[in-house]
């Protein structure tokens, strides 16, 4: 293939693809360049996967340290197994591509985008979602794009089209949004409680952006000289199909419509089995197609049903959220606990607080920082009442706590104000649909009863879509069942004031904005039901912590005097940390934080702290240690590293002949400062601390 490339401008910055340069000998190989950000996308097909009921997709997205000027830490060296960056851009380009390609292929495809070149600027992950693209579109595979990807921020209340890093970080909305030139393909993004009609808006925009990057992807297309995709589906065994429906069409309705899902799976898997057993004779060696046929039937009900009156799998109107039950501190050692229950999906929610030295250290391609505040998703097999072998954390399950991490986000206080490092575990104990924005929901309370200081309630609630010609239902709070069998997934977080997460999958060639409009709204009005019982359940965030979260007290001292507090090789603050057993962390800019597991621990570190920090004054009472016992009076350690002379004179309120007929080395003396001597010397006092001797 001869080297091809073309190019145009996006919100001012140049994107270029090329191919026919790097990785000839895969199916499809094309370069996207955007600033200094370069990403190879390659993609091969396989063999047919006739024993697979879904579509063989991977998609692996690499990041090399190479890319960065870096090389990789650790012992080994070389790159490992893959961050969650990388996952989680993994999804962003696996998301708009699956439902591209035709039903019914069944070839195992592999894509792999590899960063190979990153600046400081322009994340990787929409350069990937186009190279992708293009690889696929030059490919002979029958992808139905091209596609493209946009990052959309916010920058001083106004949109900007591919924000740096930088802007992504300090604006008020993250937006990334793929489509292909008719129609929206998947949106995910995060937001600090922007209204609905900002969220349209900026796709609206996206998609306009987009349009340029699909008229280069087609253009590129036309220099290769692609030849028509040609791909046959499965001939549909008619006969087959007819019979299953026909013995089907009066049965599975009733358990289709069950509301309990464990009764609903067992009959249809019962059903399932009948039916097969059934036409066993009749059609034999033809049970994949039979199943096959069973389950197009049981799809086509749910969805025809919906269609044709409104009525959902348990009776539900398509606006209706399920019932909602919240419970609070049933772990009775953790900092704050919510157990959030919707219909059969609940989350158990568990908020820990620990220091600055539990924070998360991310070292990814294009920066590296700590994190104080993380949410982590498990999704375990007796969830869903299955047995299946734990293993490491999935995609989905790095995908749902992403999304619900985020989601939280904008509600928290500062560091500054709340310095703890808060950590929320979602253990999803039930799952009927919507674990994810249960997480968000039980996260919101299990915040607020730990006494975080969260200025609102965040809960979500994931939309659905039934689609069939110009026929649409939007759902609210979807089932499992029904984002298996329906069109889209659309999971949308916020508060009374605003979104400020989004998440939208769907399984058809893309939505229209009316769609969406329609599905935020209902959205809204959902999310305000689910957190109008949320406040029912608690309010406001509680005004103390759990009693066995670390305490923590917070000051700020002169910058000279960080010096003094830590001591020579540390001497003095570490004595300070292992006498009381607290943990004190001292920033540049002065600020001191103090954290212990109980309030004693924590208040005798930060006297001994102030004791150092602050300057003594004349009159200031001290309690210290006898160091050294001379002829003329004692020198005492009134503060850590710190000494003043008590003058013989001054030890009692009668005359003495000898200092050690009053002190020895080691003994605790009561003192007062009395003065400084004209070298700056401390001049301390017991006498003035002793009654006055009886009148003679």
């Amino acid at each position: 293939m001869a080297y091809q490339t073309v190019e145009t401008t996006v919100g001012g910055i140049k994107v270029s693809i090329e191919t026919g340069r790097l990785a000839k000998q895969a199916g499809g190989a094309a370069v996207c360049r955007m600033g200094d950000t370069m990403v190879l996308a390659t993609v091969c097909g396989g063999a047919a996967r006739l024993d697979s009921d879904f579509f063989p997709l991977t998609v692996e997205f690499v990041a090399k340290a190479y890319a960065a000027g870096k090389i990789p830490g650790g012992f080994f060296k070389r790159e490992g197994k893959p961050t969650e960056k990388e996952i989680l851009s993994a999804r962003l380009i696996d998301r708009p591509i699956r439902p591209l390609f035709p039903e019914g292929f069944n070839r195992e495809v592999q894509l792999i985008t590899t960063v190979i070149s990153a600046d400081e600027k322009y994340d990787a992950d929409i350069v990937g979602i186009i190279a992708a693209s293009a690889a696929l579109s030059i490919s002979d595979l029958p992808f139905q794009g091209p596609i493209a990807g946009i990052r959309i921020g916010m920058i001083d209340g106004q949109l900007k089209v591919i924000p740096t890093l930088q802007e992504t970080e300090a604006g008020s909305l993250d937006l990334v949004v793929a489509g292909s030139a008719d129609s929206i393909m998947m949106v995910e993004g995060g937001a600090w409680e922007v209204s609905e009609d900002v969220l349209l808006e900026a796709i609206t925009l996206a998609h306009e952006e987009i349009k340029k990057l699909i008229a280069i992807q087609t253009e590129l297309m036309a220099k290769v000289g692609v030849a028509a995709k040609q791909f046959t589906p499965p001939v549909r065994d008619t006969e087959v199909f007819d019979a299953v429906h026909e013995f089907l069409k009066d049965r599975i309705h009733d358990i289709s419509y069950n509301g309990h899902k464990k009764t609903r799976y067992d009959g249809i898997d019962a059903l399932h089995a009948e039916t097969k057993a059934a036409f066993a004779e009749r059609f034999p060696e033809k049970e994949a197609t039979i199943s096959a046929a069973f389950h197009e039937a049981e799809r086509v009900d749910i969805r025809t049903t919906i269609l044709d009156t409104g009525v959902r799998i348990g009776g539900r109107d398509c606006d209706t959220v399920r019932p909602i039950t919240v419970e609070l501190d049933i772990l009775p050692r953790a900092h704050g606990t919510a157990l959030f229950t919707r219909g059969e999906t609940q989350a158990m929610v568990v908020a820990t607080l620990g220091t600055k030295l539990d924070e998360q250290r991310i070292d990814n391609l294009q920066g590296e920082y700590h994190k104080s505040y993380m949410l982590h998703y498990n999704f375990p097999p007796y969830s869903v009442g299955e047995c299946k072998r734990i293993g490491s954390i999935g995609r989905r399950e790095i995908g749902h706590g992403h999304l619900a991490e985020r989601s939280l986000s904008p509600v928290l206080p500062s560091e500054k104000s709340f310095p703890y490092t808060i950590r929320l575990v979602s253990e999803i104990l039930e799952s009927n649909g919507s674990s994810s924005m249960a997480s968000v929901c039980g996260g919101s309370l299990a915040l607020m009863a730990a006494g975080v200081p969260i200025k609102t309630h965040v809960a979500g609630v994931a939309m659905g879509l039934i689609k069939e010609g110009d026929r649409i239902a939007v759902l609210t709070d979807i089932l499992g069942t029904e984002d298996h069998l329906g069109d889209m997934d659309f999971k949308v977080t916020g508060t009374r004031d605003g979104i400020t997460a989004i998440q939208m999958d769907i399984k058809i060639n893309g939505i229209t904005t009316d769609i969406m409009r329609t599905a935020l709204e209902k959205a809204k009005t959902a999310r305000l039901h689910v957190i109008g019982i949320m406040e029912q359940a608690l309010p406001a965030s509680r005004k103390v912590i759990s009693e066995f979260a670390p305490q923590i007290f917070t000051m700020k001292i002169d910058k000279e005097k960080i010096r003094d507090l830590i001591g020579p090789g540390g001497k003095i603050v570490r004595e300070i940390q292992e006498t009381t057993q607290a943990t004190i962390n001292i920033s540049d800019d002065g600020t001191v934080n103090v954290f212990a597991t109980g309030k004693a621990a924590r208040d005798a570190a930060v006297a001994r702290i102030k004791a150092i920090v602050i300057d003594p004054e004349v009159g200031d009472i001290f309690e210290g240690k006898v160091k050294t016992v001379t002829d003329f009076g004692a020198f005492v350690e009134f503060l850590p590293g710190k000494d003043g002379l008590v003058h013989i004179s001054e030890l009692d309120n009668k005359r003495v002949e000898k200092t050690d007929d009053v002190c020895a080395v080691g003994d605790i003396m009561r003192v007062k400062l009395i003065g400084f001597d004209r070298f700056g010397k401390v001049k301390l006092s017991r006498k003035a601390l002793l009654d006055p001797p009886p009148a003679a």
